[in-house]
């Protein structure tokens, strides 16, 4: 019996309805007609729906510290969180960017990245919640490399779960426009992202090719030429991610030793309570908690 503990996250978005939509829907049965048991993690509280208060921070932030202690514990085998909002965590002593740095280090990983999935696309970040000016300093060759291993066993067990033979082709995206323009907008590509390729492909492997200029590769990605594509920082990787598998975008977070996946979305706390909340991308995290639970 494989346990999925689910957190509500900030209980005045979304996140309450799309658990409850999610785990009421039949194509869970259809997939996993047994041998998965499902637990809602943290208490319901009266909120306001769309109104963020201190009492909805604090209630997420205790949904939070639970699933750690029942990941720990051994009580659930692999974790789905609902969105939460940070800013409001921060409030309520949240001293973490987002919910991903927060179970790497209170999992004990060091070595962890952000990858989103979806029908169409995956992809991994190098560098991950950090302000756009400081990502060339940020990106390291073995930044790229770690990563690169990490995003390299997620795509080796897409294709287990699919059947599919053969080595995971990976591309690497370049940081500058064109992938730099063989230096005339910037050294990194050939300085810090070309070396790091190299250095994944060592040994005779062809797994990882690049870097490849950030605006042609997604769409032959999305087209099945490659497994993912391995990003250099947030939004390259999130605005194509989200433009093309919203409804199914799952973030899972790679390296933890157990897995933990989120829907690709907010708390949408405009559209709270109103009925009008998709709940594909929660469901899509459930069955990939479950698949990589297996």
């Amino acid at each position: 019996m494989k346990r999925i503990g689910i957190t509500l996250g900030d209980q005045a978005g979304i996140g309450p309805e799309i658990v409850d939509a999610a785990l009421a829907d039949p194509r869970l049965c259809e997939w996993f007609a047994s041998g998965v048991e499902f637990r809602v993690i943290g208490e319901r509280i009266g909120v306001v729906a769309g109104q963020a208060t201190i009492a909805s921070a604090q209630a997420a932030l205790d949904g939070l510290e639970e699933s750690v202690r029942l990941v720990n514990s051994g009580e659930i085998d692999a974790l789905v969180t609902a969105p939460v909002a940070k800013e409001g965590l921060h409030k309520v002593g949240f001293d973490y960017p987002g919910q991903t740095e927060f179970f790497a280090d209170r999992l004990g990983c060091d070595d962890y990245a952000m990858c989103l999935t979806g029908a169409k696309l995956t992809v991994a970040l190098v560098t991950i919640h950090v302000p756009i000016s400081t990502v060339p300093e940020s990106l390291r060759e073995g930044e790229i490399i770690r990563v690169g291993r990490l995003l390299e066993v997620f795509c080796r067990q897409k294709r287990e779960f699919k059947g599919v033979d053969g080595e995971p082709r990976i591309a690497v995206c370049g940081l500058n426009p064109h992938a730099g323009e063989g230096g005339a907008f910037g050294s990194e590509d050939a300085e810090i992202v070309a070396p790091a390729i190299r250095q994944l492909n060592a040994g005779g492997g062809k797994v990882f090719s690049g870097p490849h200029p950030a605006d042609t590769i997604f769409k032959p990605a999305s087209e099945g030429e490659y497994d993912a594509v391995l990003c250099m920082y947030h939004d390259q990787g999130l605005i194509p991610l989200k433009l093309l598998d919203f409804d199914t975008g799952v973030n899972t977070t790679l390296g933890l030793r157990h897995p933990r996946t989120s829907p690709d979305h907010g708390t949408a706390f405009d559209i709270a309570g109103k009925g009008e909340a998709d709940h594909e991308s929660m469901l899509y995290a459930i069955k990939l908690a479950v698949e990589l639970a297996k």
